[in-house]
């Protein structure tokens, strides 16, 4: 498990993180999400070692990634698209890794299969595409089989297809048991992706917990009910206690109302109905609720 706690930077003036504490738990996907300058990556880099903090600490198992012995059997991680040396291929990179870890060079060929990358395993790292970079860096991650794999913005440069490829994998490796940290931008992706969520702004946390309470914690569920009656049926629906108000499309939406009230309240009040929607907060609307002015220009 990765236990993050008090964790605090401060670069001068700039308070990057600020007092954050969040658990990543094993065999789960965590999501990690915060708007520009939330100071994910930051964090990111604490916990694996490569920035000091001001105050607080992260962990991983319980020890301290410095604290680690033999780091590349126990943690995988992925900061940026892999860089690799331009002439070499992508068979080579895999194998002077393993020879610098001590890992058997066999190793770089079953990462290859596991990633996808045999076919371009012949390949010079200059001639890859993004897509390809960022499944590089993924088989690099996984030269030592982790327990605990960290990715910033993994999908950054794959096309739907390695997007989905991506959630396969990820969500295979959590089922083995193991600790997966995940920072994205893309909301929608995370929603299919992760089964946990850590929100941060400005430094702080915002919310954490499973992906369907963070849903359910949000702006109530609304629904949408078109009707060639508006004006009946929403004086119906405001004698319930409920907000209604007419959108652009002539529909009208019923805030923090289930569909059988609104069905409920058109029987009794006769009025006719050509459309009755029930429609939930997804992540990104939740996001974007729980960040509103919290994001740090910096």
């Amino acid at each position: 498990m990765i236990v993050v706690e008090h964790l605090t930077k401060v670069y001068r003036t700039l308070r990057a993180v600020d007092d954050l504490s969040f658990t990543v738990r094993a065999g789960r996907v965590t999501g990690f999400l915060g708007p520009n300058g939330a100071g994910k990556t930051t964090t990111l880099r604490m916990l694996l070692g490569l920035v000091t903090p001001t105050a607080g600490e992260a962990t991983i198992g319980g020890r301290q990634y410095t604290e680690l012995t033999d780091p590349v059997r126990h943690v995988g991680a992925v900061l940026e698209a892999s860089s690799a040396h331009r002439g070499r291929t992508g068979r080579d990179h895999l194998r002077v890794v393993c020879r610098s870890a001590g890992l058997p060079a066999s190793r770089a060929d079953e990462v290859l299969d596991l990633v996808g990358l045999r076919p371009a395993a012949e390949r010079r790292f200059k001639g890859y595409s993004l897509g390809m970079r960022q499944r590089l860096g993924i088989a690099t991650a996984m030269l030592g089989d982790p327990e605990v794999l960290i990715l910033d913005e993994p999908a950054n440069g794959l096309d739907p297809e390695g997007i989905r490829w991506m959630r396969d994998l990820l969500r295979g490796l959590a089922a083995e048991g193991r600790t997966i940290l995940v920072s994205s931008h893309l909301l929608a992706e995370m929603q299919q992706l992760a089964d946990d969520v850590v929100i941060v702004a400005a430094g702080r946390l915002v919310q954490q917990g499973p992906v369907s309470d963070v849903l359910g914690g949000g702006s109530a569920a609304q629904v949408r009910v078109r009707t060639p009656e508006p004006d009946r049926l929403a004086a119906a629906i405001a004698e319930l206690g409920l907000a209604v108000h007419a959108d652009a499309d002539g529909s009208l939406l019923v805030v923090g109302a289930e569909p059988a009230q609104v069905g409920n309240a058109a029987f009794r009040a006769g009025v006719e109905l050509h459309e009755l929607i029930g429609e939930r907060m997804d992540l990104e609307q939740v996001f974007l609720e729980l960040t509103a002015g919290k994001a740090d220009i910096r």
